[in-house]
């Protein structure tokens, strides 16, 4: 990506050394995150658990207090992905403005935190086994740079575009929380009839946060021509490798649709494509498409 020339986002805090260290059982309060599905499924295989359970407390505990302490230090200038993270954030920061603006809203940005191990939020603890996530409590995206390796060593999704994708589509969360969307579906799980309606809620909101890390891309390109070419290629890997049905088929051999969380390769695809084709947020109403 060129980003050379880019800022960097004051909005970064490194709390990395500050927890501890390892994988834990995930338990992130209603964050909602890329890695939640497929690093729920790498600590079944670590620990016994059913992937469902993990999923059901990342993405249902209700918000807890976080006791606040001091500044959190930035990342060190020599650091080069904090770096990176930080120049993809103020570009989301930028994107985003101006289409608030335009809609005649105002952008609040949010924090991005790097933690190792566990740190605490609004949404309970956090941890690496959950993999990047967004808390609407403090409208906060956490992430783990650790992910990264996984994402190049495990499933096979390299490249920088790929790293810029998951971080958009956790500012797409965010998106949808000051759009006040993301509310209204955990409104609706908590009155949904079963299980599967209340994924079906989930599969949607996710879908939709690709897609406006779709949105995203189209426009900071446009802008400021960040992509350098066959990189988004590399986020549309990264979108087909975390699909529920490769993952699910992965860890057991077999997926079962009703579990689904998060979408699967296919539908991951096609509406992180249609955001980075259309570059307009009203194409990405996963609410009301009749077919994902």
């Amino acid at each position: 990506m060129r980003l050379d020339d880019e800022r960097e986002s004051e909005n970064v805090e490194d709390r990395r050394g500050e927890g501890g260290g390892g994988m834990g059982l995930p338990i992130g309060g209603r964050g909602v995150g890329i890695g939640t599905v497929a690093l729920a499924l790498a600590a079944s295989w670590f620990f016994g658990i059913d992937p469902s359970v993990i999923l059901g407390l990342a993405s249902r505990t209700q918000s807890a207090p976080v006791q606040q302490q001091g500044p959190a230090p930035k990342p060190p200038q020599n650091d080069a992905m904090a770096t990176f993270v930080s120049k993809v954030l103020a570009d989301t920061e930028d994107t985003w403005t101006d289409v608030f603006k335009q809609a005649g809203k105002t952008y609040e940005v949010p924090k991005l935190v790097l933690f190792s191990g566990l740190t605490p939020t609004a949404c309970g603890k956090g941890q690496t086994a959950m993999g990047p996530f967004y808390c609407p409590g403090d409208r906060k995206v956490y992430i783990d740079l650790e992910f990264y390796r996984e994402l190049k060593d495990r499933f096979h999704a390299p490249g920088e575009f790929a790293e810029a994708y998951v971080i958009a589509h956790e500012v797409g969360h965010h998106v949808q929380n000051l759009l006040g969307i993301s509310d209204q579906v955990h409104n609706a799980q908590e009155h949904a009839r079963s299980e599967a309606e209340a994924n079906a809620y989930s599969v949607r909101l996710e879908l939709q946060a690709d897609c406006f890390a779709g949105v995203w891309g189209n426009r900071a390109d446009r802008t400021r021509h960040i992509i350098e070419p066959g990189e988004i290629e590399q986020a549309l890997t990264a979108a087909s490798a975390i699909g529920d049905d490769r993952l699910q088929k992965q860890a057991r051999g077999y997926a079962v649709p009703d579990t689904f969380t998060h979408g699967t390769s296919e539908q991951r695809v096609r509406w992180f494509k249609r955001g980075m084709e259309s570059g307009d947020l009203q194409q990405c109403n996963t609410f009301k498409a009749a077919q994902l």
